[in-house]
């Protein structure tokens, strides 16, 4: 059996299963969804920043949210996934160069300080969340987690942040654009989302 990125059963579901183990001992997908969702709304609204610096950015940071927002329905949350994904017919970096791939990307952060123009600065950051999205460092979560990072990013630099209200399938689509190589609906939807805090 398959689960829905492509991997054929893996240590982090259960046998025979494309349901991921989880604290809560849940074995239906779609209930497991819901009880995501409602565990990591709670998670989102406890949140309070306390970064200081654009260095703070960072792999480990992005790993801490993860861990945040899912720390009470999965194990291993907070962790670099350990199998090879895919979905569709985008492969995801493969798990032994995350860390190295996803470095490469945060060290492109410092230098959104230099950068005067808000349509410049939001093609520049929708480029950086696109090859994020493609390595996917977590086993499930990596939108919502990936979104809470990119928030918190454009708050720290004088952007206030509003998502439109669109479907999952849309946001997925613009990936899957970036993927492909053309930025222009990702570009869009942060567009839609940012205005400057005045």
């Amino acid at each position: 059996m398959r689960d829905k990125y492509g991997v054929s059963q893996d240590n982090y579901c259960y046998p025979n299963s494309d349901v991921l183990k989880n604290k809560l001992n849940i074995l239906d997908e779609t209930t497991l969804e819901d009880a995501e969702l409602a565990f990591t709304a709670v998670r989102y609204s406890e949140y309070s920043s306390a970064i200081s610096s654009i260095n703070s950015f960072n792999l480990t940071h992005l790993k801490a949210l993860h861990q945040h927002l899912f720390q009470d329905v999965f194990e291993w949350a907070g962790e670099i996934r350990t199998v090879d994904i895919s979905k569709g017919l985008t492969r995801f970096c493969t798990c032994q160069r995350i860390e190295q791939e996803a470095t490469k990307q945060f060290s492109r952060l410092p230098l959104l300080l230099n950068i005067n123009s808000t349509e410049e600065l939001i093609t520049v950051i929708a480029d950086i969340f696109c090859e994020l999205n493609i390595i996917h460092p977590f086993r499930e979560g990596n939108g919502r987690t990936q979104r809470f990072f990119f928030e918190e990013l454009f708050f720290f630099l004088g952007l206030n942040v509003e998502w439109p209200n669109i479907k999952k399938d849309k946001w997925v689509e613009a990936n899957i654009h970036g993927y492909n190589g053309n930025l222009k609906p990702l570009v869009q939807i942060l567009t839609d989302a940012t205005s400057l805090d005045i």
